[in-house]
């Protein structure tokens, strides 16, 4: 995953707050950048799929309303 460089910036901020917070660790920037690294190299692609399979289920959802309101619409013949 390519962030920009803010993009990137934040989150390595919210995993050192998190460490420091939940973990009462102090994780270095270096460390932090190396860990955001591996999060979005092993697991990143589970999130995206996810992501993709979800919308796809809210779309089908949707697609089937749509497809029912289009057959009210049809005169009887």
């Amino acid at each position: 995953m390519d962030f920009s460089p803010e993009k990137k910036e934040e989150l390595i901020t919210k995993l050192q707050h998190y460490f420091s917070r939940e973990l009462d660790l102090e994780l270095a920037q270096f460390d932090a950048d190396f860990l955001l690294d591996f999060i979005c190299k092993e697991l990143g692609g589970h999130f995206y799929n996810q992501g993709l399979y979800d919308t796809q289920a809210l779309l089908s959802q949707r697609l089937e309303v749509i497809t029912d309101d289009l057959f009210q619409l049809e005169k009887p013949t």
